[in-house]
């Protein structure tokens, strides 16, 4: 199923602000919210549908990425976040501080499922993955090694031997945060905020796991697979969903950022997406005409040289450059031919050449068809 631009999901136009975006979100999210709309799977696909959208526009890099390359920009290797990547759970711990007390309107927002804990998430990871030109033209999988944490298999990531020696927090008593309330001048006033003994946990652990010793995480090293788009271009940087560190005792892992760098090519230079080539031809070639062969990314092509090509001549090959990182369309391949003029000549060359430049034919005319040439005359006679 084609994923729907997100500006159109949030209902907002592409210049709307931040705060515009996340009353939209919020709009969204209270109309199809699943509480609201118990077994209406198409109101809970909505609501994760707004989460990817709000997800990647209320975040200014994410933003321009999209802007600029679609969702394409955004999914990465792991398909991004498009709302199935992440349970409920996910999405009420990363935006449910927007929605305030209005799930209370509605009793069935806020039970226990969603009981006000933390839930943590693990720190992103971020590595340099350098590609040549033919794997930026055709696209490529590239297999990552990393450093990282992981949840620990001893005590299934929970921090306690065994994975149960753990007993509800006595200051908040499981439910992960804490209530005061405080006399001001206004009257009294209620505050909430996570539980400072579990850290919004619920629990705490009796005893900790010989293995992690209570920390819930292991370092290991691990290899992950990233397909790279055809088109993508240097600096640009790409999200692996949930690829990166594992979280202290439990939640959600972070994402692996994956920056892209590029090789230089011996014979092609790059400019966006189309490639540059400088082909040098002598000048018997050049007077006469010639076929010559230049290099593509995928392979070499054989083109014609037109008797009285000019020094400076472009040739472009339509479609032989690089492709979009969207999929639609493809750069071109321009050769710019330059007249090789030797320096070093023998005597018979010399007499050769000095009798041809008496000749009516070598004597330089500007070619009045040569709009180029009249373009750079005006502009001399402009400065």
């Amino acid at each position: 199923m084609e994923k729907r631009d997100y500006y159109e999901v949030l209902g907002v136009p592409k210049n709307a602000t931040k705060e515009e975006i996340k009353k939209a979100y919020r709009k969204q999210a209270l109309k199809y919210h699943p509480d609201k709309n118990p077994g209406d799977k198409k109101a809970e696909e909505k609501f994760k549908e707004a989460a990817a959208a709000y997800e990647v526009l209320s975040n200014d890099e994410k933003r321009a990425r999209y802007d600029r390359f679609g969702h394409d920009g955004v999914s990465g290797a792991g398909g991004g976040f498009s709302g199935g990547g992440m349970s409920m759970e996910d999405i009420f711990s990363s935006f449910g501080d927007i929605f305030g007390d209005a799930f209370g309107a509605f009793g069935g927002f806020g039970s226990s499922r969603r009981s006000g804990r933390r839930v943590n998430k693990g720190t992103n990871l971020r590595v340099k993955v350098k590609l040549n030109l033919q794997e930026i033209a055709a696209g490529t999988e590239k297999k990552i090694k990393v450093n990282k944490y992981v949840s620990c298999d001893s005590c299934s990531g929970t921090g306690a031997a065994d994975g149960n020696s753990m007993s509800t927090c006595p200051t908040c008593r499981g439910s992960g945060h804490v209530t005061r309330v405080a006399n001001t001048l206004l009257g009294q006033m209620q505050t909430t905020s996570v539980c400072p003994t579990c850290n919004g946990e619920g629990k705490t652990i009796t005893k900790k796991c010989p293995v992690c010793y209570g920390e819930g995480i292991v370092q290991r090293e691990d290899i992950i697979k990233i397909n790279i788009p055809a088109g993508v271009g240097k600096g640009m940087q790409m999200t692996v969903e949930g690829k990166g560190n594992a979280p202290r005792r439990g939640g959600i892992n972070g994402d692996l950022l994956v920056v892209i760098d590029e090789d230089e090519h011996p014979d092609l230079i790059r400019e966006g997406n189309d490639l540059i080539y400088n082909l040098f031809i002598s000048i018997p070639d050049s007077i006469l005409g010639t076929h010559v062969e230049v290099p593509t990314v995928e392979n070499m092509v054989k083109i014609k040289i037109e008797p009285g090509t000019q020094p400076g001549k472009i040739l472009r090959l339509r479609g032989k450059g690089l492709p979009e990182v969207n999929g639609y369309g493809r750069g071109d391949l321009l050769v710019n031919v330059n007249v090789w003029i030797p320096k070093n000549l023998s005597r018979e060359e010399l007499r050769a050449i000095e009798k041809l430049r008496d000749s009516p034919s070598f004597v330089p005319k500007p070619d009045k068809d040569d709009k180029g040439f009249f373009e750079r005359m005006r502009g001399y006679f402009q400065q």
